[in-house]
């Protein structure tokens, strides 16, 4: 029995995202010209890597490089459900893949719960700034295990960087724009911005640019425009798009919010 779900993400890095449930399939030896970043969602599975063999967990990142023939199968009787991102040379170049050889798996919770959003932010269109944050941070720390550097290290402050990055969301509310086109143009590197930003103003750049598109279209709300044109002209996907970030930022749903307008009670 098997359930797979594949689609290619619009999210720079990312060639496609897989999600499989599988009881008794089992991966003969292959190779793919992407890096496979892999996590167990139910089950396990045993892998044979380079001729050594490995396992990959629950709680475990599992990291395969490009070109390095492998294969897989469920490690019991009841199968395995995985969630893989495969990310090309643009995130993760082929010096590394020594590294990875030697050690695809990699013990790290942190990690793990980073690519479990990020996987999130891919389910649904819209998201796209979330998603490329989140897949620049996440390779970020792959490069870091695979070079032995420190996982974790104190993100430096940058205020110059972090004010031009917000400076530039605000000119581009309705628009929007891409993590690496943001980075293009302020000359830096894609996680460095988003960790700068972050530590300078406390949050992501996503997150702030959705809580100034929902001010933006509650202002358009208390103007009597219908909730559609709102999501349409404040750089929502669509309808659906705008509630869903609307009602968490405000409380409500965009609807009910501009159902309750009025003057004040007596």
């Amino acid at each position: 029995m098997a359930e797979v779900r594949a689609w290619r993400p619009a999210v720079g890095g990312v060639a496609e995202a897989f999600h499989a449930r599988f009881t008794d399939h089992a991966y003969p030896m292959h190779v793919h010209d992407t890096w496979t970043l892999l996590i167990i969602d139910e089950g396990a599975v045993r892998y044979d890597l380079d001729r050594h063999e490995h396992g990959a967990l629950a709680p475990i990142v599992t990291l395969l490089p490009p070109h390095v023939p492998h294969d897989g199968q469920s490690a019991t009787p009841h199968g395995f459900r995985k969630r893989v991102l495969y990310l090309d040379g643009t995130l993760l170049d082929d010096a590394l893949i020594g590294c990875a050889v030697d050690g695809p798996e990699i013990a790290d919770a942190p990690l793990r719960d980073q690519i479990h959003r990020l996987h999130e932010s891919l389910r649904l269109p819209g998201d796209e700034l979330e998603a490329e944050s989140r897949v620049e941070l996440v390779a970020d720390r792959l490069r870091r295990h695979l070079r032995r550097r420190d996982p974790v290290a104190e993100p430096m402050r940058d205020r110059r960087l972090a004010h031009a990055m917000r400076d530039l969301l605000d000119r581009r509310i309705d628009a929007g724009l891409s993590l690496r086109e943001a980075a293009a143009e302020l000359h830096a590197h894609p996680a460095h911005l988003v960790r700068a930003f972050g530590r300078e103003f406390g949050i992501a750049p996503h997150q702030y640019l959705v809580t100034r598109r929902v001010d933006r279209a509650r202002r358009l709300l208390l103007a009597g425009r219908p909730v559609h044109a709102v999501a349409a002209a404040t750089g929502f996907y669509d309808q659906s798009h705008l509630t869903r970030h609307f009602k968490r930022v405000v409380g409500t749903t965009p609807a009910r919010f501009a159902g309750s307008i009025g003057g004040p009670a007596a």
